[in-house]
């Protein structure tokens, strides 16, 4: 499949950043080792899921190319991706404790695995649109600059979903992900750092209402700061006490693929898959699972930078920091490093609609570093002729 998928972008986009496709493929791979590890049942699910996101990104790349177009439907893009995340708290599916799925007969689907990248285009396009305004200061609270009132509100409106998506979808890392997202993307907009600031004091001041208010919040919080604790060790924290002895018996170099006991975990496949590499694999396999991250951030981040139109880079900025973020959340949860979380580790976990989304974003990025080096190569050619 990747051979062929290779192949075809090639043809399509042969100026493309090279390194972007196969870092993902990489990552695929090894979570469908792993996958196959655990459950071989669930790999053949993974395998199928893996040709119908390639499909999918490879439509992306053939209708998308004037990738502007997206810009002019950037409200109805925010109104949908709203709605799906609505749904859940609505009439959302409740596994491990969180309400993220929705459930159409025989299928399950994660509605907020595609809200993020509508939302993402969303914010790009109105940060390009809006972001002189944003970065004027014309008042000061709390002796920190902010402007007027009507451009704040975005910040706040974001604040207040990511609450609600915390108390009715009882999912501190979706919240943390849409959040984490919008402050990203509207540093980059703005460059200010006021933001940044602000919004993790509201996010910290959110997370700490819930804890106060909700039980399953507190529970998560709780089960954070004493995973150990033999009062839960067989209850509430068991999934992250059994974790962390993954992480402590895969040592150095690793148990040995199949040598170790990763299915102890519940949910191995899908939110602890980190875990499973983790334990077989050892800390040189973890590790190469993060520089690969680190990889792929960073060639993003660097077509971010050289893009030259506004809608382009900021759309690039939110999609890699979807990555980042998503990875850095559930990474650190199942390391006891923050609050464990209901996300994916994207690419490797075992979830179709999880692949699919990340392929989509996957697709986009090849779009954007295309036309960004065609557009470089077009400039050189016209100083050469001068």
């Amino acid at each position: 499949i990747f051979i062929i998928v290779h192949l075809a972008l090639r043809r399509m986009v042969p100026m493309a950043d090279n390194l972007l496709f196969p870092i993902c493929a990489g990552l695929t791979f090894i979570g469908l080792v792993m996958i196959y590890r655990v459950n071989p049942e669930l790999c053949r699910e993974q395998t199928l899921w893996i040709l119908v996101a390639s499909l999918a990104m490879l439509v992306v790349v053939l209708f998308l190319r004037n990738y502007e177009v997206l810009a002019n439907y950037k409200y109805t893009l925010a109104l949908v991706g709203l709605l799906l995340l609505g749904s859940t708290m609505i009439v959302g599916k409740e596994v491990h404790g969180a309400k993220l799925w929705l459930k159409l007969g025989p299928l399950s689907f994660q509605p907020s695995e595609i809200s993020k990248l509508l939302i993402a285009i969303f914010l790009a396009a109105y940060f390009a649109e809006k972001h002189e305004v944003l970065s004027v200061s014309t008042h000061r609270v709390l002796g920190i600059t902010v402007p007027e009132l009507k451009y704040f509100i975005p910040l706040l409106a974001m604040w207040g979903l990511s609450v609600l998506m915390m108390v009715f979808q009882k999912d501190l890392g979706s919240s943390l992900l849409f959040f984490g997202i919008f402050i990203s993307m509207l540093y980059v907009a703005t460059g200010k750092k006021s933001y940044v600031l602000t919004g993790a004091v509201l996010f910290i001041l959110g997370a700490v209402f819930c804890y106060f208010s909700f039980a399953h919040v507190r529970v998560r919080f709780e089960t954070w700061l004493q995973p150990l604790n033999p009062q839960t060790i067989a209850g509430t924290s068991y999934q992250v006490s059994q974790s962390l002895f993954a992480f402590a018996s895969g040592g150095l170099s690793g148990t040995g693929l199949g040598l170790g006991y990763p299915k102890l975990i519940p949910a191995v496949e899908t939110d602890f898959i980190f875990s499973a590499i983790g334990e077989e694999l050892g800390l040189i396999g973890a590790c190469s699972i993060v520089i690969l991250y680190m990889l792929f951030i960073s060639r993003g981040m660097k077509l971010a930078l050289d893009y030259k139109d506004d809608f382009g880079k900021l759309l690039c900025a939110g999609l890699v920091s979807i990555i980042g973020i998503q990875s850095f959340i559930i990474m650190g949860g199942v390391t006891g490093l923050v609050p464990l979380t209901g996300v994916t580790l994207p690419f490797v976990s075992y979830g179709g609609s999880s692949l699919l989304a990340n392929f989509i974003l996957l697709g986009l990025l090849l779009i954007l570093s295309h036309r960004e080096a065609s557009s470089r190569l077009r400039h050189i050619r016209k100083v050469e002729r001068r």
